[in-house]
């Protein structure tokens, strides 16, 4: 009788420590993401966000600064690769597009 509950605490005592090194990751799992909705938002000091120079081109998305460059990302998050945080105005780079892809924009 004895052999026979050693044999099965034996046998029951993997899947148990199992289940609760599982418990223990989810429960830890849980904690770091309520973790990191805590965390604040940090702006970097000196950044302007691109509010005002954005628009919206119709097969593209959104766009920064002056789709008409050639050296402009046609991205949201960047101007382009010469002058990545701008202002496009008055831009010392600027070079038009083809007149092929002038008339997409």
């Amino acid at each position: 009788m004895l052999e026979t509950l050693a044999v099965f605490i034996l046998g029951i005592a993997p899947p148990l420590f199992s289940l609760w090194v599982m418990r223990k990751a989810q429960v830890r799992a849980r904690e770091n993401l309520i973790r990191a909705r805590e965390i604040p938002v940090v702006r970097i000091p000196g950044r302007t966000p691109f509010t005002g120079d954005r628009r919206y081109l119709e097969g593209i998305g959104e766009v920064t600064g002056d789709p008409t460059c050639q050296f402009n990302a046609r991205s949201a998050y960047i101007r382009c690769a010469v002058n990545p945080s701008g202002p496009c105005r008055d831009c010392p780079h600027y070079q038009s597009r083809n007149s092929e892809a002038k008339s997409k924009f």
